[in-house]
């Protein structure tokens, strides 16, 4: 019987693989009604009982009478969880972070697959990229680990509810110390500092948090117009050619010490090479890429700090973005794909903007560009699947402001834009990116009528004159304009608002749950919720021994009054 038993089992566990793995199947595959899970128990409990009489020689009559149809169908009971893990987790790779939630509220056994499923890792890479550590006192953890040993469910949920903070309440912050106008911004958040720079020719460093001035450089005698860094290089250029670079300091509560006192003179120094302006600066893991007017972008190693590549353009180099082994730059109004590793260029946009284009960005793991020009547009261009007889045409377009997009920034999902005009729009790209799980591509554009774009969520007004720069970040977005001062705008206190309705919300839905499961449990032990009631209504004073008490309170209140 132990073998006809398995054999059993074994055709409706291929019979019930089959099935599952199929689309439509894994459609169906939904959660237990707790009516179902009860029902379920059981027939598990009764196979289980089975199981053990077959092993007993006992009563061994009792045994043989039993028939193969009675074996079969105390065998027929199976469910999605029965399925080996690693076939689950393949099932699992399937789902968006939605479903995948969903799953993990199914049992215990799905929970614990879902939770620590890697491919909520894939799904804050495709986002966000790689999380920078933040820096400690003893210099900064390793590359690409998660902050304070969380898991990668807890930072994308945490990520995703951040961003969802800048349609909600914010405050102004304002850093006034420049005496000329700012002509960059960088927003370093796993360090919780800005870097600004402009016409006074000086790099300050500011603390994000509580929004004072921390240090700032020597005057380095040209206008500033690029900063970028990270936790363990920071890179700043202007007119005079030079990009002049700070390493990480480790033992002080900052990582750069840009003034150059005391014992850290010899972390900062100067890369030459550029023959005119240098306008961008990019940096990543292994590289630092500038852009200049002398039409040029060089490529240089961290390690060697040498300049290894130079690629060649038509016009001055406005902004550089690389992504992988590819670098995007703009230069005149055309737009350019170059591979860093031959020197050779992938991708033309010739005449991308009636113009100059004066900003680029680019997404994680994906190869849209975002571009921004002095026609005051700002178009989405999708490079990754496009032929060499063709010309790449705008995904699409937004027109969001009446002057130049002078900079652009992006974090999932927002893109922000600053402009001339004094203002600063937010464009949710939620519904126009979409993930692409079979393709070798992270995400796609979604196929739409042009006309229906939704126009920009937000805009963020108080200036009235030029924005240069603008960062986003930390819940945090920052600006710099020609009026000498930097703006920060903090939308934590909306963070926290959602964080409490978001636990409001879970304690209500928890307490419906309880409700129901004990309402199906007083229905399984065949009890009715409506005697409780009546027996309720009938000694209310006995359930709340508290009232007459009260009552006598008050009684006693209004004598002695």
């Amino acid at each position: 019987m132990d073998f006809d038993c398995n054999k059993a089992r074994g055709d409706s566990s291929s019979a019930n693989s089959s099935c599952i793995v199929s689309e439509g199947t894994l459609i169906q595959a939904r959660a237990f009604t707790l009516n179902e899970k009860a029902q379920h128990r059981n027939n598990l409990g009764t196979l289980n009982n089975q199981k053990c009489s077959y092993g007993s020689l006992s009563d061994p009559k009792k045994n043989v009478e039993t028939s193969d149809d009675e074996t079969t169908s105390k065998c027929d009971p199976r469910c999605f969880t029965d399925l080996p893990a690693a076939l689950v987790c393949e099932v699992l790779e399937r789902l968006d972070p939605k479903e995948l939630g969903i799953v993990s509220c199914v049992s215990t056994l799905l929970h614990s697959l879902a939770t620590d499923h890697q491919g909520w890792k894939r799904f804050y890479c495709e986002r966000w990229g790689l999380p920078n550590p933040p820096v400690t006192l003893n210099g900064p953890l390793v590359p690409g680990g998660t902050a304070d040993w969380k898991s990668w469910k807890t930072l994308f949920v945490e990520r995703e509810l951040r961003s969802k903070s800048f349609m909600g309440r914010f405050s102004v912050d304002v850093l006034r110390d420049h005496s000329e106008d700012v002509r960059t911004v960088f927003l370093l958040a796993s360090a919780n500092l800005i870097f600004t720079g402009g016409e006074d020719s000086v790099i300050r460093m500011w603390d994000m948090k509580e929004g004072l001035l921390v240090d700032k450089s020597r005057q380095l005698c040209c206008t500033i117009r690029a900063i970028a860094a990270d936790t363990g290089l920071l890179v700043t250029a202007g007119t005079n050619a030079f990009i002049h670079c700070w390493r990480a300091v480790e033992g002080h509560s900052y990582p750069f010490r840009i003034s150059g006192n005391g014992t850290d003179q010899n972390s900062g120094f100067r890369l030459r090479g550029h023959e005119g302006p240098v306008a961008c600066l990019a940096l990543d893991s292994l590289r630092i890429f500038s852009g200049s007017w002398d039409m040029t972008v060089r490529v240089w190693d961290r390690s060697e700090m040498k300049c290894v590549q130079k690629l060649m353009h038509a016009d001055w180099v406005w902004s550089v973005a690389p992504h992988g082994n590819t670098v995007a730059s703009t230069a005149g109004r055309d737009a350019y794909v170059w591979d860093i590793r031959s020197g050779e260029l992938q991708n033309v946009i010739p005449n991308a903007h009636l113009g100059r284009a004066y900003s680029l960005v680019r997404t994680h793991l994906t190869n849209m560009l975002f571009t921004g020009g002095e026609d005051g547009a700002i178009h989405l261009f999708n490079v990754s699947e496009v032929s060499d007889d063709e010309d790449i045409k705008p995904a699409a377009t937004w027109m969001p402001h009446t002057g130049p997009v002078h900079s652009l920034a992006f974090e999932y999902p927002w893109l922000v834009s600053a402009s001339s005009d004094g203002r600063i729009a937010l464009i949710d790209l939620r519904k126009l990116l979409t993930p692409q799980h079979s393709s070798k591509h992270s995400f796609k554009v979604k196929k739409f009528d042009p006309s229906s774009i939704e126009p920009a969520q937000r805009m963020l007004h108080g200036f009235g004159c030029d924005l240069f720069s603008v960062a986003i970040g930390a819940d945090r977005i920052v600006c710099g304009g020609e009026d000498g001062v930097v703006k920060v705008w903090n939308f934590s206190e909306a963070l926290e608002i959602e964080k409490r309705a978001q636990a409001l919300r879970s304690m209500r839905k928890e307490n419906r749950m309880r409700r129901k499961k004990a309402q199906v449990e007083m229905n399984a032990n065949g009890r009715r919720s409506e005697h409780f009631l009546v027996a309720m209504k009938r000694n209310q004073l006995k359930g709340d021994k508290n009232v007459t008490w009260h009552n006598k309170r008050a009684v006693d209140n209004k004598v002695k009054s």
